[in-house]
């Protein structure tokens, strides 16, 4: 079971066999929602990679930040390698990691700033 306060490597997919995205964190919910809803100027919200599909939980910030300089290193067919061994559907984990309150809430929330007041026809 992931604690969301724990330090956290993740990989992040456009699809299957897409582009990736490592990344690091100290919220792995927060910073993959942030992600998703394209807050983060940059290289995922340019390739819409949004798809959480590797994680990995560490005791301290040092020790995941060496982590993702690590994996940041390897060719790509390790990493494909690494995220088909605990994910080999590629599934998204966002929902089951972080719950449906925080996907679903937050980006309603967001959505309905964005596009204002709902008339009875719109």
């Amino acid at each position: 079971m992931y604690d969301r306060r724990s330090p956290a490597v993740y990989i992040l997919a456009s699809k299957r066999n897409g582009t990736l995205y490592v990344g690091v964190t100290s919220d792995l919910c927060s910073r993959v929602l942030q992600h998703r809803e394209g807050k983060l100027a940059g290289f995922t919200k340019r390739y819409g990679i949004k798809l959480l599909v590797w994680f990995e939980s560490h005791d301290t910030m040092e020790g995941a930040i060496a982590r993702e300089k690590q994996i940041k290193e390897w060719r790509r067919a390790w990493k494909v390698e690494l995220i088909e061994k605990a994910n080999p559907n590629w599934l998204d984990s966002f929902v089951e990691i972080c719950g449906r309150e925080d996907l679903y809430s937050q980006e309603a929330a967001a959505h309905s700033r964005e596009s204002g007041p709902r008339t009875p026809n719109g």
